[in-house]
């Protein structure tokens, strides 16, 4: 029996035109955001939509996903675009017709929710005529019901009532999402959940009390998802998709900039590392093993050809088994260059096991050694944390001095850290605040080790102004590098390590 495919749900004549643009114009969007999507992946995500159908919103979704994100840090980036360009099917929704459903997401959701229709006859139109007492009764019994249908008519009546969104106000998502949050008082109903919760389950555990907590707040916390998205969509109806798409791309993980990083950014820099870590290790190993393959080794050339009468159809060389390089870090820790040493001594201290010795050395006017602070620790975090507390690095008022940094090293280190087979790096910016340079340090350095390299965290059209003095350093150095946010520090261990 002949087995016949099955037929696609939709022709390519017939996503030709709507769908292909938009797949386009999201696709081109999402490589503009900084996610590496290959013309491949492109084919495939086209490919991928033809068998599934578009009003299934969330197989839609994590279909381009699988065909389009290949690292999961890279997914939130992914889903802000996703809700952006495929806010908006069917017709137009608009500001002054909130009770538009131009999602098709009442049929869609329906299969999700098999409670929603109650909730749908109770919420589904524009609210106009309910109180804010009212109001706030239809959310708590939403929440409590988990009425995703009811949940979604309690969103829409919100942002209209209390969001203050007006067509061509060039006002942000945030700005009106904190207005309908601020009016619903979300706080309050999670108390209001907890106690009748608590009054239907008297005498429970602590654990207990503490899990129902943990689901009312997940609750809470889609729900705010939900208004966040009724937003956005009404956005993108009024300032279009290409506008907001710009609005709201924020930068991937390995593209968030050390010295400017906010808390929460930090934390996703933290999390990167370690994938980071671990591919930069595996590209250092196959590179040094592939590296000075070596001559012809005559010798064994002509015993092995022995085998065949004397012809040499096996040529033999001579591989050299290339040593593990010694590293040497300075870093400069002072101010906002404080962000960017912490992460290359994660880096570098993540991939110690493809050098034969590393040493660290960290300064602000004055030097120190924190080699030790690393040696047989596990948490990589608690030793910088050591670095920054501990050592010595304030000699007089602790504003940086290069010069004398360097003239401690030179007089206590140099000669016990650096020989023919290290690799130096210097981290830093080089502002000096006008003492002192003392590069002929940087040329003793450059003379005796194998190689020396300057990163910089500062963009480049800063160097050289005020008192930055990276030019004069640099000109001592293998190669002086801008090194701002993971991925240029990616690119600067793929290419000189």
């Amino acid at each position: 029996m002949t087995d016949v495919a099955p037929e696609p749900l939709f022709s390519t004549a017939e996503m030709a035109d709507p769908l292909l643009d938009l797949l386009g114009g999201f696709i081109q969007e999402l490589r503009d955001a900084g996610l590496p999507v290959s013309l491949t992946e492109n084919l495939d995500a086209m490919e991928a939509v033809r068998a599934i159908p578009i009003g299934d919103r969330t197989t839609f979704k994590y279909a381009l996903g699988a065909t389009l994100v290949k690292n999961h840090q890279h997914w939130p980036a992914f889903e802000t675009v996703f809700d952006v360009y495929f806010a908006i099917r069917g017709p137009e929704y608009s500001l002054t017709d909130p009770d538009a459903d131009p999602f098709g997401e009442g049929d869609q959701q329906d299969n999700d929710s098999q409670q929603g229709d109650q909730g749908s006859q109770q919420g589904g139109g524009g609210g106009e005529g309910m109180s804010n007492e009212e109001l706030a009764e239809m959310l708590y019994q939403a929440l409590m019901r988990q009425d995703q249908v009811l949940q979604r008519a309690v969103a829409r009546t919100a942002v209209d009532r209390f969001a203050g969104m007006e067509p061509g106000r060039p006002v942000g998502g945030t700005y009106y999402l904190y207005r309908t949050l601020r009016n619903l008082d979300l706080d309050g109903v999670l108390e209001r959940m907890m106690e009748a919760d608590q009054a239907q389950n008297e005498g429970r555990s602590g654990l207990d009390d503490r899990l129902a907590r943990d689901e009312y707040e997940s609750r809470v916390e889609k729900l705010k998802a939900e208004i966040e998205a009724e937003i956005r969509r009404r956005l993108v109806a009024d300032r279009g998709v290409e506008a907001m798409a710009k609005t709201l791309r924020k930068p991937l993980p390995e593209d968030l900039d050390f010295m400017h990083a906010t808390r929460d950014e930090m934390e996703a820099l933290r999390k990167a590392i370690a994938p980071l870590t671990r591919k930069l290790a595996i590209r250092l190993a196959r590179k040094r093993r592939n590296r000075n393959k070596g001559g012809l080794d005559f010798r064994n050339t002509i015993r092995k050809s022995l085998s065949y009468g004397g012809v040499p159809a096996d040529p033999r060389f001579k591989h050299p088994r290339p040593s593990k390089p010694e590293m040497v870090i300075i870093a400069d820790i002072s101010g906002s260059v404080a962000a960017f040493a912490r992460f290359t001594l994660h880096l570098v201290y993540a991939m110690s096991n493809q050098f034969s010795k590393v040493r660290a050395f960290v300064f602000i006017d004055g030097l120190d050694e924190v080699t030790d602070y690393f040696d047989g620790s596990d948490d990589i975090t608690a030793a910088v944390h050591r670095v920054n507390t501990e050592a010595d690095v304030v000699w007089v008022d602790g504003h940086s001095d290069y010069g004398h940094a360097f003239e401690v090293f030179e007089k206590n280190y140099m000669k016990s850290a650096i020989n023919p087979k290290t690799t130096v790096m210097i981290l830093g910016d080089a502002r000096n605040n006008y003492h002192a340079a003392q590069s002929w340090i940087i040329q003793e350095m450059k003379r005796n080790a194998r190689q020396v390299f300057w990163l910089n965290p500062e963009p480049g059209s800063y160097w050289d102004t005020g008192d930055s003095i990276v030019t004069e350093y640099a000109q001592y150095c293998d190669g002086l590098f801008e090194v701002r946010n993971l991925r240029q520090l990616e690119t600067f261990v793929e290419a000189v390590l």
